[in-house]
């Protein structure tokens, strides 16, 4: 199947410089010349999909924050490269950390282009049907960004569109507001998103996308009736779990029946979709730099016979079933556990000459996730039974025993260990410890730094709050 290609637009606030960490001009428009015409269109919203590729997306600072904050994750590499990632596992970071400025920039920069598309293509002449859908796609992402945006800095300052007046230079919305946007944007996406594209579509936002993301959101906000319904109406459009769960992250299976949405990586053509999400954490001095390696602690997690561990964490000394024997180079200054989840075998590993592991998609939502989502919205709505259907379903693909359970606690506390063994690598394990209440318990108990009250979020970056002449205000603590 023909893998979605994704183009960047020519906006004239997209740098051309080589230098990633450039940031670019958020009062910056289009080009007056642009958007005219439905190929237009379409390209402005293929650039919202190309952004989530970007270093400042997909690198560094997203496995910084979603990863190496959390006790599934060691800094990794070696211990003299990239010192600074030391400061996200033991919460030593402050306003300062340049990862914090590139993770806000962003996520900024895909709301910029959300926007883009949501002030501009309602203008132009073309097919009603695509062009309802592009916005659909549009707002699916601005939803996304800020959802990320929200778990990560709380409250941010919030752009529905280009200002008339030309003002970006907004004071922070509250934490409840962008909320609101965010659920505003996702259900009226659901509204018109298809729930499947054809085979040269593959990898575009669906109907299931939204409303599982919607799902996720109104979790975190506790709101567990509409929880139930959306993950129940995502359980009825046709995903399934996929049969083997190590099979399930091989790139060649990208597409598979679990999959609801993931940004898709290409070592294709001239390598221009592609990130460096699977480089960063591959093999060192075999498959990539080595970064983000397992932790003893997620290791030692999972039940006997969980088939997740090896299908998870690559250790130093094993072989794959690829047939490819980790070596590490040897290195004792090496980790000795990596992300298995983005391994790409030697084969492969530098298709077409692009970055190492170019294929490695970033997954963002499957069907296990909407089972574990749906088997905590029926727990908390007091449906115990259909709660451990649910957790029993995603248990049996792991070759598990089901469950049975004697307390409430008892039933949530194997949901959220369920969701940890099961998501691992994935993204959302510190989100889940402080949505959970229970981040200081565990961080602490780890011997990291973690302050209650301060550390559930992170600090708005000391560049933003100087560019914004101090509109933008701090967290407390920082």
């Amino acid at each position: 199947m023909k893998k979605l290609i994704l183009i960047f637009s020519i906006f004239a606030f997209i740098s051309c410089s080589d230098d990633f960490l450039e940031i670019p001009l958020e009062d910056r428009t289009p080009a007056e010349e642009f958007f005219v015409s439905a190929e237009d269109a379409t390209q402005a919203v293929n650039a919202i999909y190309n952004h989530q590729l970007d270093w400042l997306t997909s690198a560094f600072a997203h496995l910084a924050i979603t990863q190496i904050t959390s006790d599934d994750s060691d800094k990794g590499s070696n211990p003299g490269d990239a010192a600074f990632l030391n400061d996200f596992s033991n919460f030593t970071f402050n306003s300062s950390a340049f990862v914090l400025n590139d993770y806000w920039t962003g996520q900024f920069r895909g709301i910029n282009l959300a926007n883009q598309v949501l002030t501009n293509v309602p203008d132009i002449e073309m097919d009603e049907s695509l062009k309802e859908r592009l916005l659909a796609e549009a707002k699916f992402f601005r939803a996304y960004h800020y959802f990320n945006l929200v778990r990560t800095f709380g409250g941010v300052p919030i752009y529905e569109g280009l200002p008339e007046d030309g003002i970006y230079n907004l004071p922070r919305n509250t934490k409840e507001e962008v909320y609101v946007l965010i659920v505003r944007d996702l259900q009226e996406a659901s509204q018109v998103l298809p729930a499947s594209y054809g085979p040269d579509q593959l990898g575009r936002v669906t109907q299931g996308a939204a409303k599982g993301i919607l799902a996720k959101v109104l979790m975190y906000r506790q709101e567990w009736s509409q929880v139930l319904q959306l993950t129940q109406e995502v359980m009825g459009m046709g995903y399934s779990l996929y049969d083997d769960y190590y099979e399930l992250f091989r790139w060649q299976n990208e597409f598979n029946s679990e999959i609801i949405f993931s940004i898709q990586s290409t070592a294709d053509g001239n390598c221009e979709a592609t990130s460096q999400y699977g480089q960063v954490q591959g093999v060192r001095d075999q498959f990539g730099w080595g970064f983000n390696s397992p932790s003893e602690d997620l290791a030692a997690a999972y039940e006997e016979n969980d088939l997740r561990r090896d299908a998870t964490i690559l250790f130093v000394g094993e072989t794959t079933p690829e047939g490819d024997l980790i070596t590490a180079g040897n290195n004792p200054a090496n980790p000795t556990r990596y992300n298995q989840k983005i391994y790409i075998s030697s084969e492969n590993y530098r298709r077409n000459n692009c970055a190492e592991n170019a294929d490695s998609n970033i997954v963002i939502l499957r069907y296990a996730e909407i089972l574990l989502i749906n088997a905590e919205a029926n727990l908390e709505l007091g449906n115990y039974d259909a709660a451990l259907e649910s957790l029993n379903e995603v248990r049996d693909r792991a070759d598990l025993d089901d469950l049975e359970f004697e307390s409430e606690q008892q039933l949530r506390n194997a949901i959220w260990q369920e969701r940890r063994v099961e998501l691992a690598q994935e993204g959302d394990r510190f989100f889940d410890l402080v949505r959970q209440g229970r981040a200081a318990e565990v961080f602490q108990a780890l011997g990291k730094q973690f302050t209650p009250g301060v550390n559930e979020i992170f600090p708005i970056p000391a560049n933003q709050i100087s560019l914004s002449n101090n509109v933008l205000t701090q967290n407390p603590g920082y």
